[in-house]
């Protein structure tokens, strides 16, 4: 009994103690606490830079209204309302519905010049190849959706009805593809081509999934899936990623769909399986037994958790559509034809042989009776490596080099030889075989081997610069082979890997760049301009005053290049043979304003906004001065956030 009477002792202490403890505390004078510093405290020029900032965006928002282009008043009044959201939002709204009403307007031009090109190529050759010009609404909506919803679903209704009213007068019109080709032969459908208003939608569509609205997406694209159209199939691939049971019900109804339509042939059941086996690879096949691949994306694998059921319907609908009777030659107006089918049979046999194979003996036997029809050349190799990509995988010690050359001994003409030779030079190139320049050599045809070698070695540059391989972009870039804007390009991207290594190297490849653009690219050619920003933007890390002044080259040589946008970045090669077309659109961000003059406005504000008023062309300033004017906001706005969290 004693412990516990000490310890109630002890406890009776120290409450005793503790008034005076907490009393003592207390008697002391309070701490003062320092005020937050607002932003404008931290720099005092904040807030005039930021005022100057807004008055551009303002300024140059009003004038678009007067630009000539129609395409360039919608797209600078959006962009210039993106820039004011956070500082004016109901200037900005108002932007958006002045931008809306332009790209209504510009739309509808682009699309009769699109429908008008279509109808002389199909008449003139019974087929056509168009590039689709940007969707300026879909742009406005883009940026509308990132702010403001209600706004952004007002657009999408109009944008949505305006589709519904094109469809409506394409039917009651009748302007829809013709039937015949010249000649009065009646055309083939051809798999690849989907409606520009189908297109549009579902870029809108994908659009918006990769700004992370789903659901907006999904209500989108839904009247754009009722037909297989490599649009439909990109864009349930993407949704798949992220919601796969919405992806998954709406490719069932599309194989539904499918398995009822006359019009399916062989080619939709090979899209359709893209899907499930090959989401970013979709091949289809011609009447004489070519290919054609197609491929938009790496990060989407085949899916591993397809529902049996569904795979299951997948094949059932793909033997129905492959087994339907074979049309007299004189009748069949398949995409595919009959060589075609034989060979999208061949790139599914190995799928059905695997998942479905109780139709394999029917397919076996279909084949057996297409193959006569396959051309004599397309018999001696069956086509089985070019059908079963991506579906079959390759075998790394298959020597495709020398498959093409075996072919030689039955070329019948100089034309077949050069042929081979060029389907020998592309195996070559993948596998950085390093006899590329003998097949080069052996060409016949002088304007041919020119041509090849010009795309190869500019496919070669790109590889390289992926590579960091400096020597070998430099023994490109040196050669014969490259056009000077490529030559310029592959220099400055070599200074660029450069930069930090080996700086006098970098400042070296720099004036060769720039002596090559002065020298061998037209004074009056949008090339040179972007030739010259490419040098500017790599030598504001190295010699930031030799780049203002190559900006002040860029701005006369723009003066002078009536054509030069300011968004030039990319570097388009193309190569046409008799028996292929191949295209290439390549990234060069170095030729874009955006970049140079966001750097130069970080180091002097007032000094870029003189520059970018030296430009005569209302494209090159305005996104010249729209970049100075995003660099100062979106700082300002970093800056207010850091100062707010002190």
């Amino acid at each position: 009994m004693v412990r516990p009477a000490r310890l109630l002792s002890f406890t009776l202490c120290l409450s005793a103690l503790a008034p005076a403890v907490v009393a003592q505390q207390s008697s002391g004078p309070p701490k003062k606490t320092a005020p937050k510093k607002t932003a404008a405290e931290i720099d005092p020029m904040a807030e005039m830079r930021r005022a100057t900032a807004v008055s551009l965006v303002n300024t140059l928002a009003d004038d678009a209204r007067m630009f000539r282009d129609p395409v360039l008043r919608a797209r600078v009044q959006a962009r210039a309302a993106d820039a004011l959201w956070d500082t004016d939002r109901e200037r900005a709204r108002m932007l958006f519905r002045r931008a809306w009403d332009e790209a209504e307007t510009a739309d509808a031009e682009a699309d009769k010049r699109v429908a008008e090109e279509r109808q002389r190529q199909t008449r003139e050759r019974g087929s056509f190849s168009l590039q689709l010009p940007p969707s300026l609404r879909t742009e406005v909506l883009r940026l509308v959706a990132k702010h403001d919803r209600a706004l952004g679903e007002e657009f999408l209704a109009k944008l949505d009805e305006s589709r519904k009213r094109e469809t409506e007068n394409a039917v009651t019109s009748g302007d829809r593809q013709p039937d015949a080709a010249p000649g009065g032969e009646q055309r083939r459908p051809d798999p690849l081509d989907t409606p520009p208003a189908i297109a549009k939608r579902l870029r809108l569509a994908i659009q918006l999934l990769q700004d992370g609205d789903a659901e907006r997406a999904i209500q989108f694209a839904d009247p754009a899936l009722g037909a297989v159209t490599t649009p439909a199939l990109e864009f349930l691939t993407r949704l798949r990623q992220k919601n796969a049971q919405a992806a998954d019900e709406r490719y069932a109804a599309l194989v539904g769909r499918a398995a009822l339509d006359p019009s399916s042939d062989a080619n939709t059941g090979s899209l359709l399986a893209s899907y499930l086996f090959t989401p970013t690879l979709y091949m289809t096949f011609t009447p004489d037994g070519g290919s054609s691949a197609n491929s938009w994306g790496r990060d989407f694998p085949a899916p591993t958790d397809i529902a049996p059921p569904l795979r299951a319907a997948y094949f059932r609908t793909a033997a129905s559509i492959l087994l339907r009777p074979t049309p007299p030659p004189e009748q069949d107006r398949t995409s595919t034809g009959r060589a075609g089918w034989y060979m999208v049979i061949a790139r599914l046999m190995p799928l059905f042989d695997q998942f479905a194979p109780d139709s394999s003996p029917a397919l076996h036997a279909k084949m057996a009776s297409l193959k006569p029809d396959m051309p004599y050349e397309m018999k001696l190799t069956d086509g089985s490596d070019v059908a079963t990509r991506g579906i079959v995988p390759e075998d790394p010690n298959h020597d495709h080099v020398q498959d093409a050359l075996n072919r030689l001994d039955h070329a019948k003409n100089s034309d077949e030889r050069d042929a081979i030779y060029v389907d020998a030079i592309f195996s070559a190139l993948q596998k950085k075989d390093p006899r590329v320049e003998e097949f080069l050599d052996k060409i016949e045809d002088t304007d041919l081997r020119q041509r090849v070698r010009a795309y190869v070695d500019f496919r070669a540059t790109r590889a390289a610069v992926d590579d960091k391989d400096v020597n070998e972009v430099l023994r490109l870039a040196r050669g014969s082979g490259l056009t000077s804007i490529q030559r310029a390009w592959a220099l400055t991207e070599a200074a660029r890997l450069l930069a930090k290594s080996d700086s006098p190297r970098a400042v070296a490849l720099l004036d060769e760049a720039l002596k090559e653009a002065k020298e061998h690219i037209d004074d009056s050619s949008p090339e040179r301009v972007s030739a010259l920003v490419a040098v500017a933007t790599q030598l504001v890390e190295l010699d930031r005053p030799r780049a203002w002044d190559v900006m002040l080259q860029v701005v006369k040589a723009s003066n002078a290049a009536k054509d030069y946008t300011g968004e030039d970045g990319r570097i388009n090669t193309r190569l046409e043979t008799k028996n292929m077309t191949m295209r290439s659109s390549d990234g060069a961000q170095s030729f874009d304003l955006n970049d140079i003059f966001a750097r130069l406005a970080r180091e002097d504000l007032q000094r870029a906004i003189d520059l970018a008023h030296g430009f005569d062309g209302e494209s090159p300033r305005a996104i010249a001065t729209l970049a100075i004017a995003r660099t100062v906001l979106e700082k300002g706005e970093k800056k207010q956030v850091r100062a707010a969290s002190n």
